[in-house]
């Protein structure tokens, strides 16, 4: 693939015009980029991660205030992302002009665990946009992911709530935003194909018998009954937790 083309830049497909537009609807609903000079995008170089990473390249300065971007990665035997090696991320990123950071993630087979793994890997993203100057980091949590969480949260802890589209991580002096927060994982699997950077989504052995995607297929099965399950879930949520956050 020649990265001198137009894949990874406007115009978009229809899939990338009314992602597009979700993500500005988000960035306006819940001033996501607001004050802010400089975002981090965690890049995995899954579908989510690089969708989000074009789509904020292509917005800065178009209708809002310009931002600056960079991309961290974090590399390892196991990841949860697709197999897509450093070099591919590398060009992309030289095509969007965004700077590109690497970390390296050191977890062994016998090491893996879905929790800890994702504390590491934060962890080190964290630290490293902070080396940067960075303080507001995106990642590519989409509506799908939201109405999971709700779900696991519900029957786990007896707890209704979702992924935050903003939170402010007061530990580690960051602010977290999810900017693909109202997108569907159809459209970005939609737009990924268009744009010719699909790839297979996880490579960790432990996250296709992790609970997320258990209950993933859980609500496949639940939408038979209810076909707006999903977005319900993730609707109710973002209207709750953003309620709950404005009266702390």
């Amino acid at each position: 693939m020649s990265f001198s083309s137009p894949l990874f830049k406007p115009p978009w497909t229809l899939a990338g015009r009314l992602i597009e537009s979700a993500i500005r609807k988000a960035l306006y609903d819940f001033n996501l980029v607001k004050d802010t000079k400089k975002v981090a995008v965690a890049l995995s170089g899954g579908k989510d991660s690089m969708t989000l990473l074009m789509m904020l390249a292509a917005i800065s300065g178009r209708g809002t205030p310009p931002f600056e971007l960079l991309a961290i990665h974090v590399d390892g035997e196991f990841s949860c992302g697709a197999g897509v090696n450093k070099e591919y991320l590398q060009k992309l990123c030289q095509e969007l002009n965004v700077p590109f950071i690497t970390r390296k993630s050191n977890k062994t087979l016998e090491e893996l665990e879905c929790y800890s793994c994702s504390r590491e890997r934060r962890t080190l993203i964290f630290n490293t946009a902070k080396e940067e100057g960075c303080n507001t980091i995106a990642f590519g949590h989409h509506r799908d992911d939201n109405a999971q969480t709700v779900l696991m949260n519900l029957l786990h802890k007896g707890e209704f709530a979702g992924i935050l589209p903003k939170i402010t991580m007061r530990e580690y002096g960051v602010t977290i935003i999810r900017p693909l927060i109202y997108i569907e994982e159809e459209k970005i699997t939609a737009f990924a194909k268009a744009q010719g950077f699909m790839r297979i989504t996880c490579r960790c052995p432990v996250g296709q018998k992790s609970m997320r995607k258990k209950t993933s297929l859980l609500l496949k099965e639940i939408e038979d009954l209810y076909p707006n399950a999903v977005n319900n879930l993730s609707s109710a949520s973002l209207l709750y937790g953003t309620d709950k956050a404005n009266r702390k």
